[in-house]
Order: structure tokens, then C-alpha cells, then sequence
């Protein structure tokens, strides 16, 4: 009997979270750097979408310098796509009663 209920909340945790996915890649996520001269976005679950860079800031003397500015972009959209997935994720643990699941 409790395992069957067991079976049941599993069942509505893996729906639940195939649903907070699906959400995920329709959620769009900005990196910057460079005071915004370079523009990172990428969808909550990590896929990057595009590449925006200031043409300012496009400069054949100094490559590196626009480098490290996507390099940092990057950093940056991917680590709130991280945190927006965490914390949608996280909710779905703490509705089951498994606070700090992911």
C-alpha cells in the first residue's frame, strides 16, 4: 500500500519535472560584460541562443580584449541559466518534501 503511493508521488515528480524542462527552454537568460558591449543569451536549460557585440568594441589590435569580454558573457548567461534551473528544480523537491533534492 505505501509503496503504491510511493509509485504514484514518483510518477507525478518525473511530470512534473519533464513540465519545469519543457519551461525551461522557453526561458531566456542575458549575460553581459564590457557595460553591456557584449550580450550573451541562453535559454534556462544552457542552450545559447545569441551573440550580441557592440561593434565599438571590435578591434583587430586587441582580439584578446573582445575575447575574454564573450568568454565573460558567457560565464555569466550560463550561470543564471544554472541558478534559474536550480531554483525552479528546487521547488518541485521541496513540494514533495525533499527540500535540497538538486
Amino acid at each position: 500500500m505505501k509503496m503504491d503511493k510511493l509509485m504514484r508521488q514518483a510518477q507525478k515528480m518525473q511530470e512534473q519535472m519533464l513540465k519545469i524542462q519543457e519551461e525551461l527552454a522557453n526561458e531566456t537568460v542575458e549575460g553581459e560584460s564590457g557595460g553591456g558591449v557584449v550580450k550573451v543569451k541562453c535559454n534556462g536549460q544552457g542552450d545559447f541562443i545569441s551573440i550580441s557585440i557592440d561593434p565599438e568594441v571590435v578591434n583587430s589590435d586587441d582580439v584578446e580584449m573582445l575575447e575574454d569580454l564573450i568568454l565573460a558573457a558567457i560565464n555569466e548567461a550560463q550561470r543564471k541559466s544554472k541558478d534559474l534551473a536550480n531554483e525552479r528544480l528546487s521547488k518541485l523537491g521541496a513540494g514533495f518534501g525533499l527540500p535540497g533534492l538538486i
